[in-house]
C-alpha cells in the first residue's frame, strides 16, 4: 500500500547562466474534513486566509466522514480529523497514525433519540434500538444503559446505517435510534414528539474529536503541524467571543448548507477545546477528563465488539509534545 508521506524532496535545477541551484517546493500537508462543528470550524481559517498568515501550506479536502477514513489508509492524506475511537480502528486497520491536536468532545450532538412515549432509556427495556453497531452511538448507548443498570441484553439493536436512522425512526420499525448532528437533529423533526432520551452532554468526554496524522508526515512537518495547534487556538478564540461568533456561525453554516441560526443551535452541542484546556486534556489518566483515559475505553469497545481482534497501545496513538509546546 502506497502511503503519501509528505517528505521534502529537493529537486536540484541547474539555470543555463546562472549555475543557481534551487530547491522545488514540498506540497502542501493534504489533510481530511467533513461535518462536524468542531472540524467544520477550520473554515472560518480558510476564509479568512489565517493558515497562509501562519506560515503553513496546507490542503483542506471536503469529505463525507466514512470516505476520508478510506482516503487516510488509502495514502492519499496526511491526516484526517476523526473521533479518537476511529483513530484507533484505522490503525488496527494498517493505517498508522498518531494525533497531535483534539479539536473537541461531543457535548450533547450524539444522542439516543426515542420516539413519543419514551421518556428515558429504562422506557427501552425489551424495545428496538436502531444504531450503527460498533460506531460511538453504540458506545454512548451502552454508556447511558450502564449508568440505567442495564446491559445491552435488555435491548435489541437493529443495525442501521446513522444516516438512515431519521427515517428508521419514523417508519415505527425501532423505539429508538442513536445518531449524531445533523441525523440526530433530522430524526426529531421527522417524527413529531420525538426527542433525546440521552446525549454525549451527560458523558463529556467520552468521544473526543482529533487530527489523526501519518507518523512520517509529524516527522517531516512538526513545525507545520505546530503552527495549525496555534490557528486552531485563534478559531476556537473567534467562535467562543460574542463579538465574532456570529461571523464565524454564518461561514460555517454556509460551508454545510445551514442557515445560520440552525447552525447556531448544532454548535452548542459540540465543546471546542482551546490550548489551555488541551494541555490539561493530554495528561495521562484513567476518567474521560483524559484523552488517554477515554481512549483506553473506546480501544475496549472496539476490541468487546469485535471491531478489531487485538487491544491498541493507546499511548503510540497519541503524541502531546506539540500542544504542551505552545505558550
Amino acid at each position: 500500500m502506497l502511503r503519501r508521506t509528505g517528505l521534502i524532496f529537493a529537486v536540484a535545477v541547474i539555470v543555463a547562466h546562472g549555475g543557481l541551484t534551487l530547491a522545488a517546493a514540498p506540497p502542501p500537508l493534504h489533510l481530511g474534513y467533513s461535518d462536524w462543528p468542531g472540524w467544520v470550524a477550520w473554515q472560518v481559517a480558510i476564509d479568512k486566509g489565517w493558515l497562509k498568515e501562519a506560515g503553513v501550506d496546507v490542503k483542506f479536502e471536503w469529505f463525507d466522514y466514512s470516505a476520508s477514513m478510506e482516503a487516510f489508509a488509502a495514502g492519499k492524506l496526511d491526516g484526517d480529523f476523526v473521533t479518537n475511537g476511529d483513530a484507533l480502528v484505522m490503525g488496527a486497520g494498517g493505517a498508522r497514525n498518531v494525533t497531535v491536536l483534539v479539536t473537541d468532545y461531543s457535548n450533547g450532538n450524539d444522542m439516543i433519540v426515542g420516539r413519543p412515549g419514551i421518556h428515558t432509556l429504562k422506557d427501552l427495556k425489551g424495545k428496538k434500538i436502531g444504531i450503527e453497531i460498533g460506531l460511538v452511538e453504540h458506545l454512548l448507548l451502552l454508556d447511558g444503559l450502564k449508568k440505567s443498570a442495564m446491559t445491552q441484553d435488555d435491548v435489541t439493536l437493529v443495525n442501521s446505517k446513522t444516516n438512515e436512522t431519521p427515517q428508521v425512526l419514523a417508519s415505527g420499525q425501532v423505539d429508538a435510534i442513536g445518531a449524531w448532528q445533523p441525523n440526530s437533529g433530522l430524526a426529531i423533526r421527522a417524527l413529531p414528539g420525538a426527542h433525546p432520551v440521552y446525549t454525549s452532554a451527560q458523558s463529556p468526554g467520552l468521544i473526543y474529536d482529533v487530527l489523526a496524522v501519518n507518523p512520517a508526515t509529524l516527522a517531516a512537518h512538526r513545525a507545520d503541524y505546530s503552527k495549525l495547534i496555534k490557528v486552531w487556538d485563534h478559531i476556537v478564540s473567534y467562535i467562543n467571543d460574542p463579538k465574532t461568533q456570529d461571523d464565524a456561525v454564518q461561514i460555517m453554516a454556509m460551508r454545510v448548507g445551514l442557515s445560520p441560526p440552525q447552525y447556531k443551535q448544532i454548535l452548542v452541542g459540540t465543546h471546542l477545546i482551546s490550548v489551555v484546556e488541551a494541555k490539561k486534556v493530554l495528561v495521562k489518566g484513567d476518567g474521560l477528563g483524559s484523552l488517554y483515559g477515554s481512549t483506553q475505553i473506546a480501544d475496549d469497545f472496539n476490541v468487546h465488539n469485535a471491531v478489531y481482534k487485538q487491544p491498541q497501545k493507546v499511548d503510540g496513538y497519541i503524541e502531546p509534545s506539540l500542544t504542551l509546546a505552545q505558550p
